[in-house]
């Protein structure tokens, strides 16, 4: 077996999996948030401290009371409306899907590109911030451009 899955009781391999913990002040509001962006609440691994959302198979999101994340760190949970320790990114099927998750994300209660949006033709990202200030950069590649790499997609065209 390879450190990129991990065996279960059944001896089934599972693919290795983002789980993207992160505190929240309000974990219904949070909750609700996420489901508005698109994830949903996984209940198996969800309770009044901790809500597992679901991205795709691989990518979730645990969104953790104070309280509950205090129990995996003693380092101070940071204001992310003021700071930012990382920056996660999504990717996304189109341009029009980007734009419509940013939108869904300023909708339900976040914000709107707290970082400039981003189009450099083959590539197309804008931004959102949670509630408690977290933020997800959301993206799409053109398949092609991504396919022939960073190199080919930084030339400049002909024509």
């Amino acid at each position: 077996m390879t450190e990129a899955t991990q065996a279960t009781s059944s001896n089934t391999a599972l693919p290795k999996m983002v789980f993207v913990n992160l505190p929240v002040t309000d974990l219904a509001n949070s909750t609700a948030f996420y489901e508005a962006v698109g994830a949903s609440r996984n209940p198996v691994f969800s309770d009044e401290t901790c809500a597992c959302m679901v991205f795709s198979d691989t990518i979730h999101a645990m969104l953790l009371t104070h309280a509950r994340w205090a129990t995996f760190t003693d380092r101070a949970i940071p204001d992310a409306h003021s700071s930012a320790q990382v920056l996660i990114a999504l990717s996304e099927t189109s341009r029009e899907a980007v734009d419509a998750t940013v939108d869904a994300a300023a909708k339900a209660g976040g914000k709107a590109d707290p970082n400039a949006a981003q189009d450099h033709g083959f590539m197309y990202g804008r931004s959102y911030a949670d509630p408690d200030g977290h933020i997800w950069e959301v993206f799409w590649m053109d398949p092609a451009a991504a396919a022939a790499g960073p190199e080919a997609a930084a030339q400049p065209k002909e024509g």
